[in-house]
């Protein structure tokens, strides 16, 4: 193991020598086939073999899922692998029997938390992974970002931020809009996670596995079943495992591109 995968910090010249090494290593014919290949051949799979996902790919996989792009890098993501005999088939009807979750592999539930990004800001800081965290980074994770969550009694602070807002962008200009209430914050942990759960997606076909992703389940039975507060919110189940024959109801198809792509 290196000691910059130790936890050493690199210095500002290597890590831009990375950053220009990254960008130029990526731009190539081969590794823009590869990922076409991933994701013109992830398929939402509703039967799987008996075949076994290895630890080892499994742990690969939820790592690259926690590379996913996210706001302020506050990472509101949780990944509950359900593996107990007991809890798997209480979680398999909890998902109302469908073949994705009987036959799966692995079941995973994505989940996402509002009640972690104070504790995330504070890491944002302490981790900061190019020395100590400049003047600016902890400006912006110590007043920034509570500017950002936090409400107060009755909605008192949230009340002012609306206010500020608003005079902000009748007299300054645009000014990105701040989390007024629970359901803002909710929302806000729910797309981040959901950009996780795109990454596992992908990343489990790359490994030459399949999986399928499921909004059917009951979501405070499953809470109940993984002992989650009010501040887990989960996002969707992902059943994974190899694609078995039949796995696929039908050939994929989608609508017209200029139905979606507007150009402005």
């Amino acid at each position: 193991m290196s000691k910059q995968d130790q936890g050493s910090t690199p210095s500002p010249e290597k890590a831009n020598e990375d950053q220009g090494f990254a960008m130029q290593d990526i731009r190539s014919s081969k590794n823009l086939a590869a990922f076409t290949e991933v994701v013109e051949s992830r398929r939402s799979v509703r039967k799987f073999t008996d075949t076994p996902i290895p630890d080892d790919v499994l742990e690969d996989c939820l790592r690259l899922a926690m590379l996913a792009p996210n706001s302020s890098n506050l990472q509101p993501w949780e990944f509950y692998v359900i593996e107990t005999p007991d809890k798997r088939s209480k979680a398999n009807k909890i998902c109302m029997n469908q073949n994705a979750a009987r036959t799966a592999n692995k079941l995973i539930a994505v989940v996402a938390r509002t009640d972690t990004w104070r504790d995330h800001a504070k890491q944002n800081i302490s981790d900061f992974p190019d020395g100590k965290a400049p003047k600016k980074v902890r400006d912006y994770y110590e007043k920034i970002v509570p500017l950002d969550f936090l409400r107060g009694p009755a909605g008192v602070i949230s009340v002012a931020k609306w206010g500020m807002t608003k005079a902000v962008r009748q007299f300054k200009g645009p000014i990105k809009t701040p989390c007024y209430t629970y359901d803002d914050i909710k929302n806000w942990a729910m797309y981040n996670t959901a950009l996780a759960a795109e990454n596992l997606i992908l990343a489990i076909r790359a490994h030459g596995f399949d999986s399928c992703a499921m909004g059917g389940f009951d979501e405070p039975a499953l809470k109940k079943l993984l002992k989650l507060s009010d501040h887990h919110h989960v996002v969707m189940m992902i059943a994974a495992g190899e694609r078995a024959e039949r796995g696929i109801y039908h050939s994929q198809f989608r609508f017209d591109y200029d139905k979606f792509v507007k150009r402005v």
